[in-house]
């Protein structure tokens, strides 16, 4: 039986270009030569050594891992992802710690594909947590931490810490998400996914009066939703509650 061919990836700002190229004063652009081979502008002698930020083509064949290491910061949205071909003598630093990751001195761009892989399975819903439904909620994590700062920070101590009867605790809940996308090739993905849920709540937040505590508070809470729109079609409802801090938007219970 033929073995699959291995499609490998380069994740690029919205203007094509890699990043990398970009600092280092040699601009590539993808977007400007697809069906094109291209050579790199400034090729490194030492082969599978970087002798500069941007020694080689870096590409990825888990498409989990396309935004490791792209140089691309702040970490935004959108992005582009792109499907090439790497050419001539190729090879990596390590097959044992990065087996999924390519070098080379030529590549064919091939086509640009839906950036939305990048962030996972579930990428589409990834972004419509991120871009839709965080800043709204944002807003309401914010003012409940400012409304009642102690009782708040308990609460979110129990979830954290302990969970319930229908979920597990947030830590426990984080770690095990942090494993599969590491086990997945999405370690990338997860990283993106949480930068890109903290950065909805900064523009959310930009033009109210909430505190770093509450800050932190919608941090961890736009996080753990994101997260658990990356996996929801992996964990069950014990493990994505507990990623959502599923009972913190509820009204507290009164002491009797």
């Amino acid at each position: 039986m033929a073995r699959k061919p291995v499609t490998w990836y380069i994740a690029t700002p919205a203007d094509g270009i890699i990043e990398t190229s970009r600092h280092a004063g040699t601009p590539v652009n993808l977007a400007a030569n697809v069906g094109q081979v291209l050579d790199h502008p400034k090729p490194c002698t030492n082969l599978w050594f970087d002798e500069s930020p941007f020694s080689y083509f870096r590409m990825v064949k888990c498409v989990g891992e396309a935004l490791e290491d792209t140089g691309i910061w702040p970490i935004t949205w959108p992005v582009r992802l792109w499907i090439v071909q790497p050419l001539g003598q190729t090879g990596n630093w390590s097959q044992h710690y990065s087996p999924y990751r390519l070098l080379s001195h030529q590549i064919r761009v091939l086509e640009e594909t839906d950036a939305h892989r990048a962030l996972g399975p579930c990428g589409r819903d990834v972004l419509d947590v991120v871009q839709q439904q965080i800043p709204e909620r944002a807003v309401r994590w914010a003012a409940n931490w400012d409304a009642n700062p102690e009782g708040m920070r308990q609460r979110q101590w129990n979830w954290e810490q302990c969970g319930g009867s229908t979920c597990g605790s947030g830590q426990w809940a984080q770690s095990v998400a942090h494993a599969t996308s590491h086990a997945r090739r999405e370690s990338a993905a997860q990283t993106w996914t949480e930068h890109l849920a903290r950065r909805a709540v900064d523009q959310a937040l930009a033009d109210t009066n909430a505190s770093m505590h509450a800050y932190s508070y919608a941090y961890a809470r736009a996080a753990g939703h994101a997260v658990a729109a990356q996996h929801q079609a992996r964990f069950d409802a014990y493990v994505l509650d507990a990623l959502r801090g599923t009972g913190l938007d509820s009204p507290a219970a009164v002491a009797t």
